[in-house]
């Protein structure tokens, strides 16, 4: 799976390609290129809901299997925060939909998240994203992984815990220090020296 992400103005427009190849099957009689499938949607940056989807196949083993293409327009009107995959799932999981569109459109979910951020940080727009992380709880990343736990079996996760120390996304380096390292900043800084040493 691969995908490409493309700003303009309010919006996002994504596109997800899944490929399906059997190496060991080039230069036989077995199929080699299986499935080669596209989705595409675009999605209104202020409120995170897609606005327009569209689904190709390039590559399928059933003539029939086009005939699910026009469903996934289904998507549009889906906000792809909180409760998206499920969403998803209801919509277009096993006999309903596709399995390898399904799987593009549940994982395109997170892509856009990740680009609201990224797009933030390019912008040089951290203030704006910390302040709208604290607004809303954390809420584009909370329980979408281990590491975004609201309450997971260890109570929240180490991202949860690092927003309730003062640290925010995207405000030092890559990959973002430990629990244990941001509260050891936090007190150092507190006891006035540099916390980032």
């Amino acid at each position: 799976m691969s995908f490409e992400v493309f700003e303009e103005g309010d919006e996002f427009h994504v596109t997800g390609r899944l490929r399906d190849e059997r190496p060991w099957a080039a230069g036989t009689v077995w199929v080699e290129h299986v499935h080669d499938m596209e989705l595409a949607i675009t999605v209104h940056r202020p409120d995170l809901t897609i606005t327009a989807a569209t689904a190709r196949m390039h590559r399928f083993p059933h003539a029939e299997c086009t005939d699910i293409e026009e469903a996934f327009a289904g998507l549009v009107g889906l906000n792809v925060a909180r409760g998206y995959s499920r969403a998803v799932q209801e919509r277009f999981g096993r006999s309903l939909g596709c399995t390898h569109l399904e799987l593009l459109a549940r994982t395109i979910g997170p892509v856009v998240i990740q680009s609201v951020a990224s797009a933030a940080t390019r912008l040089q727009d951290a203030t704006r994203t910390q302040v709208a992380m604290t607004q809303a709880g954390s809420a584009w990343f909370a329980d979408t992984c281990h590491v975004w736990a609201t309450d997971g079996p260890s109570g929240p996760g180490p991202g949860m815990q690092k927003v309730a120390l003062g640290w925010r996304p995207g405000t030092d380096e890559y990959p973002a220090p430990s629990v244990d390292e941001v509260r050891r900043r936090g007190a150092a800084e507190a006891d006035g020296a540099p916390p980032w040493e």
